[in-house]
């Protein structure tokens, strides 16, 4: 299947900026540059926006009513799904995984605002737990509760589209096989050849479409993955895991790219204590970036993914080589972190 023959709908029509991190490159002793995807727009912007364009077109195809997605409490994803569904006319459900804030705050008050129906999956006996096995549960009980509210609006007539968490499904990686394209022909303006793109980890689904970029256009720019969830326990079943799911992709496009677990780069030394909950890297990486650059990452995906790049920089990892890291925003949930911790 081509790409360009899926259905799609034009929500980013923009190329985010590429620029260099001057006073960070002279420190670390290597060129690191910065990929802007925060600064696609629609719902104060996210990488997320990318995979929605062919995601609700894949929606409206199929004359979705009602979109079903879910997420953590400050989920980006779930945010952005709701402004691109409200742009296109479809209502959205969102599930949110975890406790109900006394107050929403960050991406969840931003749910409300764009109208959301919010809904939360929690489980009532958290203790005796590690944070990897209570994610887990937590994620169990979010796909039950999907299915639950799927049921109901399907017995009203409405004809229901489920978009799982982080829009991790065959339409949605054609975003950043996409951007793979952008990126390299960037660079090739700017006459940079650079070696690494660095991303956080979450679901998967973006390094995973990197990785396949990679492969179908030649670039020579390695992904590398910085993991920001404990739910599998290490990097190596996170690796076996997106396998698992490139294979998928590489079946459903019918591409014949041979991708191995030696493509599946991910570091799991800055992931903290798990998702969702800051980590000392993460927060000094927050405010080492704002205070050197001026940009806004947050403590739950770029705040630790950034901390892999400048603690893998400081390690020499990179030595001399060219690095771009990829901001897929968040900010807004930065607006819901105890200010103490910073």
């Amino acid at each position: 299947m081509n790409i360009k023959d899926l259905p799609r709908i034009e929500l980013c029509n923009v190329k985010t900026p590429i620029e260099k991190l001057n006073n960070l490159s002279k420190e670390f002793k290597n060129n690191i540059y910065i990929k802007r995807d925060d600064l696609l727009g629609i719902g104060l912007g996210g990488n997320k926006v990318r995979k929605l364009e062919y995601i609700l077109g894949d929606a409206l195809e199929k004359k979705a009513d009602i979109v079903i997605t879910s997420g953590g409490v400050q989920s980006n994803h779930v945010r952005l799904t709701v402004a691109c569904a409200n742009k296109v006319g479809i209502k959205t459900v969102a599930v949110l995984v975890g406790s109900e804030p006394s107050k929403y705050k960050g991406n969840t008050l931003l749910d409300k605002v764009l109208g959301a129906e919010i809904h939360f999956a929690d489980i009532k006996n958290k203790e005796g737990h590690s944070t990897g096995d209570l994610n887990r549960l937590l994620d169990e009980e979010g796909e039950r509760l999907v299915q639950e509210i799927k049921s109901k609006y399907e017995k009203q007539g409405k004809i229901v589209y489920v978009i799982p968490g982080g829009g991790k499904m065959p339409p949605g990686i054609a975003g950043y096989i996409n951007a793979t394209s952008e990126i390299y022909s960037q660079l090739q303006e700017l006459r940079i050849n650079c070696d690494y793109l660095v991303t956080g980890v979450g679901t998967s689904s973006t390094i995973a479409s990197l990785i396949i970029g990679e492969k179908l256009y030649n670039t020579g720019i390695k992904p590398l993955g910085i993991l920001v969830t404990n739910t599998l326990g290490s990097a190596k079943a996170y690796a076996e895991r997106i396998k698992t799911e490139i294979d998928g992709y590489l079946k459903f496009y019918n591409w014949d790219l041979n991708i191995t677990l030696d493509d599946i780069k991910l570091f799991d030394a800055y992931t903290g204590e798990g998702y969702g909950i800051p980590s000392e890297d993460g927060l000094l990486a927050i405010k080492k970036l704002a205070q050197s650059e001026g940009l806004i990452v947050d403590h739950i995906y770029t705040g630790k993914a950034f901390a892999g790049l400048l603690d893998l920089s400081k390690k020499e990892f990179f030595k001399d080589k060219n690095v771009l890291f990829l901001h897929t925003g968040g900010s807004p949930a930065l607006f819901d972190l105890d200010s103490d911790l910073l």
